[in-house]
């Protein structure tokens, strides 16, 4: 599933609102263009994705049946 397709879904699924959604989105945009970004560029961007989602904690705990 590329960028676009991803989006589509998270928009689709009121997704939007679920950020480790949004975290995939980064993530995919992230690797498709990869290829652009030297090797230093995209381990910062991938600590700073990592920081992130670091961020959101145990988000799931709780709301198990409706996010899993």
């Amino acid at each position: 599933m590329d960028s676009e397709n991803l989006a589509r879904y998270i928009e689709a699924t009121d997704g939007i609102s679920k950020p480790w959604l949004l975290t995939q989105l980064r993530l995919k945009k992230l690797q498709e263009r990869r290829h652009t970004l030297s090797p230093e560029e995209y381990e910062q961007a991938i600590a700073d994705l990592h920081q992130d989602l670091m961020k959101l904690g145990e988000w799931w705990l709780g709301r198990e049946d409706e996010v899993f």
